[in-house]
């Protein structure tokens, strides 16, 4: 697969990390974010714009990284590269055992809610997990079948789901108060530090920017294009994210949007144009919901493979890293990230049905606790800097101390999560099984 045509450009890079990032949290959990801040939209833009940090420079920091290597993996391979491969093995185990399948089948079971609501569905919680895991199963198996078409699908949905974007924040603007809408900014909005919770639903929203890097390797003059992906794409999610955060609260009502639950998108384009309308709009939603859970995918069915190149670090490597002669991609890796996405699925249908999660579902820890990870890969490249291979200044200390305030800010919003210890202890736990079964394989 090293050797594999390089399949895709730089608006690929571009649209798959705006496309996984804009796909389902900010149409269902903008709610969540009012119900953190006590329904003021000022204090959720604020926070929108704070947790944006963690991306930003982030995603600069990622780059500069993405600049000296294209080897498989993505950021487990800057961690092999230019932190230690003991890290490299634990953050890779985290992925595929807890990361990436927590979030693929929350997005799925995502496409379940709106495709539900698509066709005037009063589906029950199995029936919307059943719809999202048939939906999933689909999304890996023409991944496998016909790689070229999930990239192509990426760049399609990354349009689409533009449009439901941007005419809803700016129409929501034009015609509703934001002015009044922002200046509502209570005292007791600010009292304490209950508002950090929003910090959980908006890292969900932004969650994605790193998976682009697992596709590096396939990606067109990678070592120049996915830096620039990296950069360009988080400000223009930062962008469209404030416009329609702004846009709907102020025009359906920060009350109503909490009242409405999911379903504020839909009555949103209802009220601003008429019903044929609202469902074309809810169309886009899901087709964007779907090309989240495509991209997704597209990094998930790389993961196990990426780490089975590596001799140690992944139990059954010698199937694991077998590339299909004919597909190009590894099948068996695949099926596997399909095993781990299924009992996934049943976890977070036990996590929904009986509440464990309140205003939250099993992928914000994950996402938070990934940031724990990232200030490694921001002290290497100081470590760079240092050894002057990184020259510029701003580069090698300004952008990775920002970057690790931008986690900083993501932690401090997942601990308000009462499981947080639970899921931490969880990470551990499979960090520590990771260190066990390569401490004997790995140099």
């Amino acid at each position: 697969m090293e050797q594999n045509n390089k399949r895709y450009g730089l608006f690929t890079a571009i649209t798959m990390i705006i496309g996984i990032c804009i796909g389902s949290g900010i149409f269902f959990k903008s709610d969540n974010v009012l119900v953190a801040t006590g329904g003021s939209v000022a204090l959720g833009t604020f926070v929108f714009a704070l947790s944006a940090i963690a991306i930003v420079f982030g995603g600069l920091a990622m780059g500069q990284l993405a600049s000296l290597t294209d080897k498989p993996g993505g950021i487990f391979t800057y961690f092999e590269q230019f932190a230690d491969p003991r890290w490299a093995c634990a953050f890779g185990w985290f992925q595929v055992f807890v990361y990436y399948p927590a979030i693929t089948i929350v997005v799925s079971w995502v496409v379940g809610i709106y495709g539900s609501i698509l066709f005037n569905i009063q589906a029950s919680l199995e029936e919307q997990i059943l719809i999202g895991l048939v939906f999933c199963a689909l999304c890996f198996l023409y991944n496998v079948l016909w790689a070229k078409l999930g990239g192509f699908f990426q760049n399609f949905s990354t349009v689409v789901k533009l449009i439901p974007l941007a005419l809803l924040g700016i129409a929501g603007i034009l015609w509703g108060d934001p002015v009044s809408g922002l200046q509502n900014l209570s005292s007791s909005s600010l009292s304490g530090i209950g508002w950090l919770a929003a910090v959980g639903p908006i890292a969900y929203s932004y969650d994605g920017w790193v998976v682009s890097t697992s596709i590096s390797h396939e990606v067109k003059s990678a070592r120049r294009n996915l830096p620039i992906a990296l950069t360009v794409a988080p400000l223009i999610i930062l962008l469209i994210y404030v416009t329609y955060f702004v846009g709907i609260t102020c025009y359906v009502g920060p009350e109503q949007v909490m009242a409405l639950g999911d379903a504020h998108v839909t009555e949103a384009a209802a009220s601003l144009f008429d019903d044929t309308f609202a469902k074309a709009i809810t169309v886009f939603v899901v087709v964007s919901v779907m090309g989240t859970v495509n991209g997704l995918v597209m990094g998930y069915i790389r993961m196990p493979y990426s780490l089975s190149l590596r001799q140690g670090m992944m139990p059954f490597s010698s199937t694991l890293s077998r590339v299909h002669p004919k597909l190009g991609i590894p099948v068996h890796s695949a099926v596997f990230s399909f095993v781990i996405c299924f009992i996934w699925m049943a976890l977070h249908y036990l996590a929904t049905r009986f509440n464990l999660l309140p205003n939250s579902d099993v992928s914000e820890i994950a996402i938070a606790i990934s940031y724990l990870f990232y200030p490694v890969l921001y002290f290497a490249i100081y470590r760079l800097y240092k050894k002057g291979q990184i020259k510029s200044r701003w580069q090698g200390v300004g952008i990775p101390v920002l970057a690790f305030c931008g986690s900083l800010i993501i932690l401090s919003g997942a601990v308000q999560n009462k499981l947080f210890p639970l899921y931490l202890a969880l990470c551990a736990v499979v960090a520590l099984l990771s260190q066990v079964y390569c401490r004997k394989r790995l140099p």
